[in-house]
């Protein structure tokens, strides 16, 4: 037996629900339970045995043998049987029906990729959203984005446009103009729409509330424009017609919410800063997050029993 020995250790704990394996070597003081001790074993079994010991064991072993050649051989007439009695060109096959390939799984389930009317336009509509740039100087996004400071603090009085006070929210500089950059005014909207609808959520996650947070956090208002950006990206929302696993998925919660994918946001944002305390994260780990935090969506957007963003289990997240 050589002086390192492989062994297999499971570690557990990455929040996207996957475990990671990987063998590792150790050395035979750390080996707890080593898989290549078998010879090892024998070697001190036969040690000390009669004659007629080691003949039983040799006939117990002749005997399991055979017993092997025999059930090998059962197993494969009963294929070749099979073969002649249900084979396509037979009599009694031509009565089986033909399983499709897209449904021999018990958990398969077919996507259909045809759109209705309803769910055309609503794409159109989206995809009309991302095509917005960000404007600094259109009096609209100007509106906008005050509109958001007093959503996030409505306490507090509004400042101008060119601050260092944006950098609370969440802003890398004074001017929020310059951090959209491909995120587009709908990454604007889509934190709007997160303070409208769950205030409580927006306000938890913009003054990091919940947990125990690192001393270097995610900027807030930055962090949900990546958001904005990935979801883009995992529901390949910028090609002619969505052909991602995920992008065929979120056709069919368009077709039961028109605001689908703002919602699908709040979602993502809430989970994401979930992962990121479970991560026990700190700055430079923000796309390593975001990262989980799309692989994770994308699961629970392939479970069957979602017709609605309401449907997925992250949504609970959200208050």
């Amino acid at each position: 037996m050589s002086s390192k020995t492989l062994r297999r250790r499971l570690h557990h704990g990455d929040v996207d629900g996957r475990g990671n394996e990987h063998l590792e070597a150790s050395g035979l003081d750390g080996l707890n339970e080593p898989l290549l001790a078998e010879y090892e074993d024998d070697k001190k079994h036969t040690e000390g045995q009669t004659l007629e010991d080691i003949w039983d064991h040799e006939r117990r072993k002749q005997q399991l043998h055979w017993t092997f050649l025999f059930s090998h051989l059962i197993t494969q007439w009963a294929q070749w049987l099979a073969n002649i009695v249900l084979g396509s060109g037979s009599l009694l096959g031509r009565f089986l029906p033909m399983i499709p390939a897209s449904q021999s799984g018990p958990n398969q389930k077919r996507i259909s990729y045809s759109l209705s009317p309803l769910q055309e336009a609503r794409l159109r509509f989206l995809k009309q959203r991302l095509e917005i740039p960000f404007d600094g100087s259109r009096v609209e996004h100007q509106d906008a984005l005050k509109q958001l400071w007093s959503l996030a603090y409505p306490d507090r009085e509004l400042p101008a446009l060119n601050s260092e006070l944006w950098k609370e929210m969440g802003w890398q500089g004074s001017d929020p103009s310059t951090d959209f950059r491909g995120g587009g005014f709908i990454s604007l909207e889509n934190l709007i729409f997160f303070a409208k609808k769950f205030p409580d959520s927006f306000q938890r996650l913009l003054h990091k509330q919940d947990g125990t947070r690192a001393a270097w956090e995610y900027p807030f208002a930055v962090a949900g424009i990546n958001i904005s950006f990935t979801l883009v990206q995992m529901l390949d929302l910028q090609s002619g017609k969505p052909s991602s696993v995920a992008g065929i998925h979120f056709l069919e919660l368009l077709k039961e919410d028109e605001m689908a994918f703002d919602n699908l946001y709040c979602v993502a944002f809430q989970m994401m800063d979930a992962q990121w305390l479970a991560k026990r994260a700190s700055y430079m780990e923000f796309n390593d997050v975001l990262k989980s935090t799309r692989t994770q969506l994308e699961r629970e957007l392939a479970l069957e029993d979602v017709s609605s963003v309401k449907d997925l289990p992250a949504y609970n997240l959200l208050r």
